[in-house]
């Protein structure tokens, strides 16, 4: 029982260009990634495939299903098929009338569009549906999650910046989940877990939970529904876009609980939580408390201990538990109990708290991270509980609150005011000096859990105890030899040799700083560190 296991988290960014409204948005996710490669050198005109290390999409299986079948390719909505990289032509971009200048006259992007490209961190940085969109490396514990999400911000500026700098029209990214025209983009979330757990423990265990952690981990939004048009203010960013409670969809009749079952690892003894109801956070203690309570409670349904307690329909709990930041609305148990997003959460708690206390899991000496959530958790709910407006220091919806209240309260307001509704934006903006969420920060008003250097550091670096060290240490080291990369794999274009080399990784806790080190140390080239490795090409050119 412990918030530490492999787990990875997703942001799709908000995209614009205030200065071309009509422009594409998947052109401009384009320029994202793109600007970011050419600014890390990862893209190079000379060798620009081996250079801006591409996705390796032989592993995904999109349509696989957790509850035992995979979804016929026909049947399947055409956002499901992320199989299938995304392709956009030189002549969409500059239709566009939004290239780049580059320094030497000829253009970075339309020289050689990249749509994917895997980063020194171990991350990947890609277009997913008209956003760019940064997949954090494989962590271990719920801070580093935070750390590396962060480092996603990180680059996001980077690349606007250099988008700036090269003489682009300026693109604005934000860190939110809707655009408030009715369409929703996502943050998710990923936990890596034991394949002999049942998928039906997995469903029974954690809806009650998603429905109510938004009580701390919300992201907080101006306006009710889809489109935000019923004036008001409401806890979680995307809850009014869940239509189902269990499905295999992502972006239509989105489900609380997702089956996709794509474990990039053993198959056999893994798979992948694939969750897809989280808001993206800035707050780094909400961040922190959605990776380090759902974890908790991931053990305990591996442990035969989750609560056992059920929601009358799920879906309209979690709209009903959103819409009101007073934290008093009460939803139906199957027992014929009413209870509020609070009362869920702190069933919860009880729980973890009774478990860990069973394994010393909550002893601080040996467990610090452990006993840290679970401190913060009860912390958090006892405080929610006794005065909501007190976590605006902490967490992201109660900080956005208290900025759209004051507004309200300063100006005299209605709640459907459009003004209201760009408070909201300019949270999420990841520009430091005007984002208010980084303006809180800055004045002191929102608590911490890392600094500034920690998160530069997760830009460069890869979390040093999961095989993303081992991803992101060849790119670094080998670039020009990364055919291209994946979460199970790196491949190797091998002078001389006359097939690819594919290393698999399939074991997230191997590859990691203490088991590789020495070898990248000793190698002198891209071909040495095969050889060391044993999986080089054999005579003949077959890999292994």
């Amino acid at each position: 029982m412990t918030v530490h296991r492999i787990m990875g988290s997703e942001t799709e960014f908000g995209v614009l260009a205030p200065s071309a409204p009509g422009a594409d948005s998947t052109v401009l996710a384009t320029r994202v990634i793109n600007a970011w490669a050419d600014l890390t050198g990862l893209y190079t005109r000379a060798n620009s495939s081996a250079g801006g290390a591409g996705w390796d999409y032989s592993d995904e299986a999109p349509l696989a299903d957790a509850r035992g079948w995979v979804l016929a390719r026909g049947a399947a909505d055409p956002s499901q098929l992320t199989d299938e990289p995304d392709v956009l032509t030189a002549e969409q971009v500059a239709a566009e009338g939004l290239d780049d200048a580059a320094d030497d006259g000829t253009d970075p992007i339309t020289d050689g569009i990249l749509m994917n490209v895997v980063l020194g961190n171990g991350a990947r940085l890609y277009v997913d549906h008209a956003h760019p969109e940064y997949a954090g490396p494989e962590v271990t514990n719920p801070l580093d999650a935070v750390r590396w999400d962060a480092a996603g911000d990180a680059v996001a500026r980077a690349a606007m910046d250099r988008i700036t700098a090269t003489g682009g029209t300026p693109i604005q990214l934000y860190k939110n989940n809707t655009d408030g025209k009715a369409a929703s983009y996502g943050s998710h979330e990923n936990y890596l877990m034991p394949r002999e757990v049942p998928f039906g423990a997995i469903v029974a265990g954690l809806v009650p939970f998603f429905v109510s952690r938004q009580v701390i981990c919300g992201a907080g939004r101006v306006g009710i529904g889809v489109d935000g048009s019923t004036p008001g203010f409401q806890l979680s960013q995307r809850a009014d876009f869940f239509e189902a409670e269990v499905g295999l969809e992502t972006t239509v009749r989105r489900p609380i609980i997702n089956t996709r079952d794509e474990p990039h690892a053993v198959a056999e003894r893994f798979r992948r939580l694939h969750v897809i109801i989280g808001d993206a956070n800035l707050a780094e203690i909400s961040g922190y408390l959605k990776f380090g309570t759902t974890a908790l409670v991931l053990s305990m349904i591996e442990a035969g201990t989750a609560p056992t307690v059920q929601v009358v329909d799920p879906v309209a709990a979690l709209q009903t538990i959103s819409h009101d930041p007073t934290l008093r609305a009460t939803v139906r148990l199957a027992d014929g109990r009413a209870v509020t997003g609070l009362d869920l959460q702190r069933i919860y708690l009880d729980a973890a708290r009774a478990h860990c206390a069973r394994t010393g899991a909550d002893d601080p000496a040996t467990d610090p991270m452990t006993a840290d959530v679970l401190a913060r958790w009860t912390e958090l709910t006892d405080l929610l509980a006794a005065d909501p407006a007190a976590a605006a220091d902490q967490l992201d919806w109660a900080a956005k609150l208290a900025l759209v209240s004051a507004y309200r309260d300063r100006d005299r307001l209605a709640w459907d005011d459009p003004r209201l509704a760009l408070v909201d934006l300019q949270y999420s903006d990841v520009r430091t000096g005007r984002g208010l969420y980084h303006r809180l920060v800055a004045g002191g008003r929102l608590r911490r859990l890392l600094d500034d250097e920690d998160v530069a550091a997760a830009v460069t670096d890869p979390p040093e105890d999961t095989r993303a060290w081992f991803r992101g240490q060849c790119l670094q080291r080998f670039a020009g030899n990364v055919a291209a990369a994946n979460w199970d794999s790196v491949v190797f274009d091998l002078p001389g040799a006359r097939r690819l080399v594919r290393i698999p990784t399939k074991e997230p806790h191997r590859g990691t700083r203490d088991l590789t080190a020495s070898l990248f140390a000793d190698s002198i080239d891209a071909a040495d560190f095969v050889r060391r490795l044993g999986t080089g090409p054999e005579p003949g050119g077959v890999a292994r």
